[in-house]
């Protein structure tokens, strides 16, 4: 099976989206231990309009940019970054992205609706990489002890209203754009 090679418009996209990713760190509200920023609303409006492929890599090479030292993570940038309670939300773009791409690479009719149950999967699955990873470098590295119930109110509950609103934009914005990208991709 020979894999599909990425046109230079895509590459530019998924460069774009990695831009607005790092873009969205800096426009942060500051909460401990994790702040609210726009991030999560880019990786998945990437996964929604560049699909898996695209989604995927625009939120791992925002990951590994930020990793080999540029300061584009809210906390900066370095490999010092995994010790972030924020890297596990960091972790998980790449898949939330994908998982997002996915669901919406299979509709055969874009709708609102779709867009925001493929957004919320996304959101969903970076929750779920983000409250694990901050729970293990809690316990197993900096040995605290920590409570699911903690967990989830500070790490979940708290971003809940805010993605949600994050993912009714990402869905209306990807249900406008649907039309207008595939001819986009062919100038």
């Amino acid at each position: 099976m020979k894999k599909k090679k990425f046109t230079l418009r895509e590459m530019l996209l998924i460069a774009l989206f990695t831009a607005l990713i790092a873009v969205g760190a800096w426009i942060k509200i500051p909460l401990p231990p994790v702040p609210i920023t726009l991030q999560i609303f880019f990786v998945i409006l990437a996964g929604l309009l560049l699909g898996m492929r695209g989604g995927f890599l625009s939120s791992l090479l925002y990951m590994v940019i930020g990793l080999v030292g540029i300061p584009i993570f809210t906390s900066g940038g370095g490999i010092a970054s995994v010790l972030s309670p924020a890297f596990g939300y960091i972790l998980g773009f790449p898949l939330g992205a994908a998982l997002a791409g996915f669901l919406a690479e299979r509709f055969e009719k874009p709708a609102f609706w779709k867009y925001l149950l493929a957004g919320g999967a996304g959101t969903l699955l970076i929750y779920i990489v983000g409250v694990s990873y901050y729970g293990v470098l809690k316990t197993v590295y900096l040995h605290e002890s920590v409570s699911a119930y903690t967990l989830f109110v500070s790490l979940f509950l708290v971003f809940l209203p805010g993605d949600i609103l994050k993912n009714l934009v990402a869905a209306f914005v990807a249900k406008r754009m649907s039309s207008i990208l595939p001819k986009i991709m062919k100038w």
